[in-house]
């Protein structure tokens, strides 16, 4: 009886797993980008970052549904606290707070068409693609009311300050097998590790997908007097305090030449 159990379960299993090892390996993503380290200097402006890449296969193209492609580039994710203010006696004061665990500083969806055909609700929770599922609060008091609004101002803020975005039908899919877009990225970035995915569905569901990474830094000047302001506090601002006096004394020394003339 045991060996007629494990010779089914045995059975069962080679039938499942060269399945779901075919399935995976059916389709996967060779990526490339124009650049994978963006730095961050007195003159930047911005940058537009192009990701490019190529389907795999080991079988012919599917002939069911049409392959889709989700781009996303998502920046460093600390918490952040919303506080909700009311006006009282003619002040306005803070008289809610909610901790938002987790809100990208950055974060830009592309897509080959429209997000609501490429990608089912069940694979958005699993993988957590849309703006609105980046987005995690860890939860709020039970007085509070309207919890969930607070992540939604941090969605609207961001959105409208360009940090959030939904780029839908800006991934060109040449033959489904070749793909690229350009995700632009404001000059008010955030130093750190930005996560790039990519996401290959058929019918909303993810049947690859692949993540790297684009390293955003300070260089120069900008990296000298950030480092000194957090690893030599007193130096930085005596610093700033000669640069200010220095900038006094010439500003009135120039009005005392004009004056004269």
């Amino acid at each position: 009886m045991r060996k007629l159990i494990i010779s089914t379960l045995t059975a069962a299993a080679l039938l499942l797993l060269p399945q779901s090892a075919a399935q995976a390996a059916k389709e996967e993503v060779v990526l490339g980008l124009s650049q994978d380290r963006v730095a961050i200097t007195a003159t930047f402006d911005g940058s537009e970052i192009l990701i490019f890449g190529a389907v795999k296969r080991e079988t012919p193209i599917p002939s069911e549904d049409p392959l889709e492609v989700i781009v996303t580039v998502s920046g460093p994710a600390p918490a952040v606290m919303v506080r909700r203010k009311e006006k009282k006696l003619g002040i306005w004061v803070n008289v809610d707070s909610v901790l938002v665990d987790s809100a990208p500083a950055f974060y830009a969806v592309a897509t080959s068409a429209p997000f609501d055909q490429v990608l089912t609700d069940t694979e958005d929770l699993r993988f957590r693609v849309s703006i609105e599922r980046a987005i995690r609060s860890v939860g709020a008091a039970m007085h509070i009311r309207g919890a969930q609004s607070f992540a939604d101002a941090v969605v609207r803020i961001r959105e409208d300050n360009g940090l959030y975005s939904l780029r839908e039908n800006t991934v060109a899919v040449d033959e489904q097998t070749l793909f690229r877009t350009a995700i632009e990225m404001p000059a008010d970035l955030t130093e750190g590790d930005y996560q790039t995915r990519i996401f290959l569905t058929r019918g909303g569901e993810v049947v690859s997908s692949y993540e790297t990474t684009i390293d955003v830094r300070k260089v120069g000047l900008e990296r000298f007097l950030f480092s000194m302001s957090r690893e030599q506090p007193f130096l930085y601002g005596l610093m700033a305090l000669a640069i200010a006096i220095a900038s006094g004394w010439g500003a009135s020394a120039a009005f005392s030449l004009l004056r004269n003339r």
